[in-house]
């Protein structure tokens, strides 16, 4: 181990932008996705233009909720031809039954996802999955989070079966009892100085390990907690952290694009196994 929706209800399109990206035009749209229960969940998605066969990622939000830097990186993936939706899931949490950007404060949206219903969650990525699974040109489908989006990605894992890889990004393990029930690979991406996360690393590989899950991480030097959005965001990067936000990236593309052709099944008999799974970039 190397460290270092069938949706039900209806969707509807709320705003239409033209893109231009990395290697593919790319269109950005809101939409409303309706779970099972009924309840609408706003979402951003972005879509290559082309209809070539690719991987669907679902992009979990911090516990900012859906930030305009959240929907920048849906809309990176799709610059590089994968279908991503990044769901608002704080739609309708708002005092005036609005999602994120009703909210007066950053602080206020991280109050109200601390009191969010895990299942309500579930429910939620679970209608998102359903919607990519309708996309004609997904194949296999990916969860993606960051931060407390890190963690819900790692425990959407052991929720949902038709997912092909989950990518945590500087999240916290599901307990280890619920481990077991993890079916694809986990790719864990963490901060040097992110000790609070670090910490549980240890017992992740256990959990992991005795339940015959894959699950592969790099420690990225130079850089802290959230380092993908701070990083970016940063007016004054060192060197060391721009080469650990690009290695991050680069990473996460590169095994994105593994997924597009299924090869076989691992040999626990339950993780799907993608070309260059056993090489990590």
């Amino acid at each position: 181990m190397k460290k270092q929706l069938l949706v039900t209800g209806f969707v509807c399109c709320l705003l239409t932008v033209a893109a231009t990206g990395i290697g593919y035009a790319q269109i950005s749209e809101s939409i409303e996705i309706s779970t099972d229960t009924g309840r609408l969940v706003t979402a951003h998605l972005a879509t290559p233009e082309s209809d070539a066969p690719t991987v669907g990622v679902i992009v979990i939000h911090e516990n900012r909720g859906l930030t305009d830097w959240v929907k920048s990186v849906a809309d990176r993936l799709a610059d590089n031809g994968f279908v991503a939706i990044a769901p608002d899931l704080l739609s309708g949490e708002a005092p005036d039954g609005g999602g994120t950007e009703s909210f007066a404060s950053s602080g206020n949206a991280t109050r109200a996802i601390g009191n969010l219903d895990p299942d309500q969650v579930t429910d939620d990525l679970r209608a998102v999955t359903r919607y990519l699974q309708k996309q004609p040109s997904v194949g296999q489908i990916s969860v993606s989070g960051f931060c407390w989006g890190g963690s819900q990605s790692f425990r959407f894992a052991t929720n949902e079966e038709s997912l092909n890889a989950a990518y945590v990004f500087y999240g916290s393990g599901p307990p280890a009892e619920d481990v077991a029930r993890i079916m694809v690979p986990i790719y864990g991406f963490y901060a040097e100085n992110d000790n609070r996360i670090n910490s549980t690393i240890p017992a992740t590989e256990e959990a992991t390990k005795a339940a015959g899950v894959t699950y592969e991480f790099e420690i990225y030097p130079g850089v802290g907690h959230a380092f993908l959005r701070s990083v970016a965001e940063s007016a004054n990067p060192t060197e060391v952290q721009k080469t650990s936000l690009d290695a991050a990236w680069e990473r996460f593309l590169n095994r994105l694009n593994a997924q597009k052709t299924v090869t076989s099944v691992s040999p626990q008999g339950k993780h799907p196994t993608t070309l260059g799974e056993t090489k990590d970039n």
